[in-house]
């Protein structure tokens, strides 16, 4: 369903989101690794913080569920991004940074222990990790596409599940797009 909405409205999204603003996010990010560093931006969308990431010197990968958004993000990001699933991800202690900014989202939570497992096992140790996920609790289906929210609790509770993950830190920020008024909450996790 959700990847259907992507291949189907790739160029509308790729527009509504490749300007945004997110140098603030980032810094919370980039503070936290070394330089020229290895990031994966999973479930990278329009690969707007691909070619950020790129600019500031890290050696960028990416992957989309979205062929249709792969091709946007590659030809914007300036890299190969792969087409992927976050459950398909194989990679073992290969990043120093992962990114995930409103991917995880749109994973069934019946799915997302599973999906954040693999991630976690492509972090290396001492790696940090960004996720966020629209504020709420629960799953839902809006516009062809599904979201599973989070509060401070139910992700805690997901975080818990993973082996050697930390959270190093979690707020609430307000969407970064003009036109919307949600609520997003993130988070700064930590490999031991």
């Amino acid at each position: 369903m959700t990847i259907n909405f992507y291949q189907t409205n790739a160029q509308p999204f790729f527009d509504s989101t490749v300007r945004v603003d997110m140098s603030s996010l980032y810094a919370a990010f980039t503070t936290q690794l070394p330089p020229a560093a290895r990031v994966l931006d999973a479930g990278c969308g329009s690969g707007r913080d691909s070619k950020a990431f790129r600019q500031m010197g890290y050696q960028v990968e990416a992957f989309d569920a979205s062929s249709e958004m792969v091709k946007l993000a590659s030809h914007y990001a300036g890299i190969p991004v792969r087409h992927l699933t976050f459950q398909a991800l194989d990679e073992t202690e290969r990043y120093d940074g992962i990114w995930c900014c409103a991917s995880l989202l749109h994973v069934p939570a019946a799915e997302l222990s599973d999906a954040m497992q693999t991630l976690a096992r492509a972090l290396k140790p001492g790696g940090v990790w960004y996720v966020s996920f629209k504020y709420g609790d629960g799953e839902r289906e809006k516009d062809g596409r599904h979201f599973t929210d989070h509060n401070e609790q139910s992700l805690a509770g997901l975080i818990e599940q993973l082996t050697g993950i930390d959270i190093q830190s979690m707020w609430l920020t307000e969407d970064k797009r003009p036109e919307r008024n949600e609520i997003w909450l993130n988070a700064l996790l930590i490999k031991a």
